[in-house]
């Protein structure tokens, strides 16, 4: 019963639907696509920080030997959390997409129908596949075709959710009108370092670990792996580098726009004292 109880199933959406009203009790000015949105975020980081700390625990349980140790959690974690949470996000995303172009006032988005669901998919695209990715590879990987073995890569994996707080910090910092404070910058500078080291460093370091584990040198470590773990690590980590990428980019935009905001403020304070 306690597992019932406990199952993301029912936590996640749970979760989801409290924030909405609780947030929309506080913050009486929000619109829908406000509330829905921080709810998203905030449901996020908290599996994002469940995740890591699964994580954490798997892969210093794990450290002796990478391929044979176990721990129950790189397999239950998935079953009882990470699938039922990847479902949920692709539901709570929808919401998100449709009251966002709801509140527009869109024609097509008076009422949910098939049009906006297609326009959500079209329109993230790249997340979507990654969810469903997540649910129809990770899953089966995880439950069926391990043979017990890599529970430490497993916890490896968990590991990349350590961003995703600071991704949504940023965001409700977005919602609460303070992405000009000094918090919003130095969570921006958090969100590309963690997103760096473990969504895309983390890949090249599991490879090594592997390779000492068996005595080989890096560069010879694709080789001796199965096609398919290749391939499958490079659909993971193909739509991370392209994040981190716009992610570059946006950082990039919102150095330059501060450095124009000072700019003017330098050059009155110069006439001032001339």
């Amino acid at each position: 019963m306690f597992q019932v109880l406990a199952c993301g199933a029912v936590v996640f959406p749970g979760l989801f639907f409290a924030f909405r009203r609780i947030l929309s009790s506080v913050f009486k000015h929000w619109s829908d696509a406000d509330v829905v949105l921080v709810s998203e975020r905030l449901v996020s980081s908290i599996h994002a920080v469940m995740a890591t700390t699964v994580g954490a625990i798997v892969v210093s349980s794990c450290r002796g030997n990478v391929i044979y140790d176990r721990h129950w959690l790189a397999t239950h974690f998935v079953i009882w959390y990470g699938v039922p949470y990847m479902t949920y996000d692709i539901f709570a995303m929808y919401l998100s997409h449709y009251h966002c172009f709801h509140v527009k006032g869109h024609e097509d988005y008076k009422q949910h129908s098939l049009r906006t669901i297609n326009s959500f998919v079209r329109r993230e695209f790249l997340l979507v596949l990654h969810h469903i990715a997540l649910l129809t590879i990770l899953l089966p990987v995880t439950l069926f075709f391990r043979k017990d073995q890599g529970d430490f890569f497993i916890g490896c994996l968990f590991l990349t959710e350590l961003s995703t707080p600071f991704v949504s910090l940023g965001k409700i910092l977005i919602q609460l009108s303070l992405q000009d404070c000094w918090l919003h910058k130095a969570n921006g500078g958090m969100v590309l370092l963690t997103f760096f080291m473990c969504r895309i460093a983390l890949f090249p370091y599991m490879y090594w670990v592997y390779g000492q584990h068996y005595g080989i040198p890096l560069y010879s470590v694709p080789f001796h792996l199965p096609l398919s773990a290749n391939l499958g690590n490079a659909c993971i980590l193909a739509p991370q580098v392209y994040w981190f990428v716009l992610l570059c980019r946006k950082g990039y935009r919102l150095y330059r726009r501060s450095r124009m905001q000072d700019l003017p403020s330098a050059v009155t304070d110069s006439s001032k004292d001339n």
